[in-house]
């Protein structure tokens, strides 16, 4: 039983990968004419509204490739008191889902050069977005492919859960 289990995470943790590693994946997937589906983000406290949008996100195409901001990025952009949970450990539980075939962790502020590498056929982000206002939309939109924007779960946030956390 103890080698299946290290088997699995074995399996889990080979879907955490880097750029290059990425590129060379997702160049096989589209010989085999594969839609590739791609979204990022912080992650941090995983709830049901990032369930939902991984779940939508990956009902666009054939695999989906989540990228998510590094602990340094996520510092510079929501503050010095995040992340909650380091970019392996976020990165651990987006791999764990069925629906997500590679994650890979970012440096930058916004996934701009990882989409640059990719070249999704479809961009998704959530309903806080417009098509205008995503990171990689005119990009993805000049060769063809197009962006997705999926509703929000209601209730539900990462700076709420946190907010609720500190209040009690």
């Amino acid at each position: 039983m103890e080698n299946a289990t290290h088997n699995k995470l074995d399996n889990i943790q080979s879907k955490i990968i880097s750029a290059t590693e990425l590129k060379r994946l997702v160049a096989g997937w589209k010989v085999k004419s594969y839609q590739i589906v791609f979204t990022n983000g912080v992650f941090d406290l995983i709830h049901q509204g990032h369930i939902a949008s991984i779940a939508l996100a990956a009902n666009e195409g054939n695999k989906l490739v989540v990228g998510i901001n590094s602990d340094a990025s996520v510092k510079r952009l929501k503050g010095d008191d995040r992340p909650l949970n380091d970019a392996q450990s976020r990165a651990l539980v987006l791999a764990s889902m069925q629906y997500v075939d590679a994650v890979c962790i970012f440096e930058e502020d916004t996934p701009l050069e990882l989409i640059k590498a990719v070249q999704p056929d479809v961009l998704v982000k959530g309903g806080d977005y417009t098509p205008e206002t995503v990171v990689g939309n005119e990009l993805v939109n000049a060769y063809g492919g197009k962006t997705v924007i999926i509703p929000l779960v209601a209730g539900f946030s990462t700076t709420g859960t946190i907010q609720k956390i500190n209040n009690q």
